[in-house]
């Protein structure tokens, strides 16, 4: 009887669709699990590769995880980011929203990834709570032209925009749709007032 990783056929790929593909498995498996809990035997056999093979494109199970955690910093920004054109008010709405739908989407994943007990997701390599603040920020930021001595105001407005997201997200559906609108409104204005009074 043939091996599970036997039956898998496998298939040839360059170097960098290889490396994404691992990554992209442990994404997948980010949602159901901790970053530090991500089996590498049970990611390279769904890739259909050896553990040896995952280790010659992430020389230690750490060099792993953290790719995988900035992939998922990577993928909350890309998600938040206000569409190409919009700026000021609309695009902080825009922010507003789709974090509000991130954190609400992949709750578990997002709480691993930002308050994570791993280190991995703690680290200063731009991972966990701070890389997402930061990217935020940063996304605001360029949308509303705000001076650079906003920058602060605004990566505490990010932090007070996450716990709010937290807090909707773990809500029944009927109260977050009903009370959607409203906090959407309430985020929004409540950077212009901060912002406004520096």
């Amino acid at each position: 009887m043939l091996n599970s990783m036997a039956a898998t056929a496998r298939v040839r790929m360059s170097p960098e669709d290889r490396r994404r593909q691992l990554v992209a498995i442990g994404l997948r498996k980010f949602v159901e699990r901790p970053v530090q809990d991500l089996s590498l035997d049970e990611v390279a056999a769904e890739a259909g590769v050896s553990r040896g093979l995952l280790f010659h494109y992430f020389p230690t199970k750490t060099d792993y995880h953290r790719a995988v955690v900035e992939a998922a910093r990577r993928r909350v920004a890309r998600n938040v980011s206000p569409d190409e054109g919009v700026a000021g008010e609309a695009a902080v709405g825009q922010v507003v929203e789709r974090f509000l739908d991130q954190v609400a989407r992949r709750r578990d994943s997002y709480v691993a990834l930002v308050l994570g007990r791993a280190p991995i997701a703690r680290s200063a390599g731009g991972e966990g709570a701070g890389g997402v603040r930061e990217e935020v920020a940063t996304l605001v930021l360029a949308a509303t032209a705000q001076p650079a001595d906003a920058a602060p105001v605004v990566r505490g407005w990010v932090a007070y925009l996450e716990e709010r997201a937290l807090q909707w997200s773990a809500l029944a559906p009927a109260e977050r749709d009903a009370g959607r609108v409203a906090l959407v409104d309430h985020c929004t204005r409540a950077l212009a007032l901060l912002t406004n009074s520096t």
